[in-house]
């Protein structure tokens, strides 16, 4: 979007900083220039984003850019999804009490463990029929990796009625890295393959749309652009050393 068609005179003050109003950002970090104009079509997925309260004040949150430049992503403000909280949400919960035959298109993204087992995204959707992945509602969960946990957790009771877990390529077994692995760290990954709730987000669509690889694109770049802009902004950090928890590796 042109920051040049937003009328600043019109948006409002917070903390005595103008705010622009189209992208809810300070201006001296507005992002109207590298959100994309048009909001990029779905055809296949529905998105549905759990957006823990504390990221709202987090200068690197993505999903206020990612539902700017997606047409059809529902965020839900809050630490669980629970009946109530979401029509489409709701029609997939009161199909699946309806209908013991119920075929679960909905999709949560979550790396599994032993008591959560999820799904690789591609070997979900090569198990589908067609129609199934053609009417699909893709769920995330945007926080920290604690938070992320704690509302995956919290909404499991109602998630599992109509959804299944599924994931993307990750390896618990090395260090995380940041979001691009840039010398310039923005926020430390608890290990290799994590990624923020947008990346996550444009590669899922890359699987499930027809179109998946322009979109997938369009969104890695405008996350580009946002950490290369936010990074001018910012001392540079250095990684934190990895902490070694407690009784697996002797002291923490």
């Amino acid at each position: 979007m042109d920051p040049a068609t937003v009328d600043y005179a019109d948006c409002p003050q917070q903390d005595r900083r103008k705010m622009c109003c189209n992208c809810e950002r300070p201006l001296r970090v507005c992002l109207c220039s590298i959100i994309t104009s048009d909001p990029l079509a779905t055809v296949n997925a529905r998105i549905v984003i759990l957006h823990h309260p504390h990221e709202q004040r987090h200068k690197l949150a993505t999903v206020p850019v990612l539902s700017k430049c997606l047409g059809n992503c529902d965020v839900i403000v809050g630490r669980r999804l629970r009946y109530g909280v979401s029509d489409i949400l709701d029609s997939l919960h009161d199909d699946a009490i309806r209908n013991p035959n119920f075929t679960k298109t909905a999709i949560y993204i979550f790396p599994g463990s032993d008591t959560s087992p999820s799904k690789e995204i591609n070997h979900w959707k090569s198990s589908q029929h067609t129609v199934e992945t053609s009417n699909c509602v893709l769920i995330a969960f945007d926080g920290t990796w604690k938070h992320a946990r704690e509302m995956m957790r919290a909404s499991l009771s109602f998630l599992s009625k109509f959804a299944v877990q599924v994931h993307l390529d990750y390896d618990v077994g090395n260090d995380g890295g940041t979001i691009f692995n840039s010398d310039l760290i923005l926020r430390k990954e608890p290990f290799s393959g994590c990624m923020s709730t947008m990346e996550a987000i444009a590669h899922c669509l890359r699987i499930l749309e027809p179109n998946g690889i322009d979109i997938e694109s369009s969104l890695i770049e405008v996350l580009r652009s946002m950490v290369k802009f936010q990074a001018s902004f910012l001392k540079p950090m250095k990684p934190r050393p990895k902490l070694i928890k407690a009784g697996r590796e002797g002291k923490i």
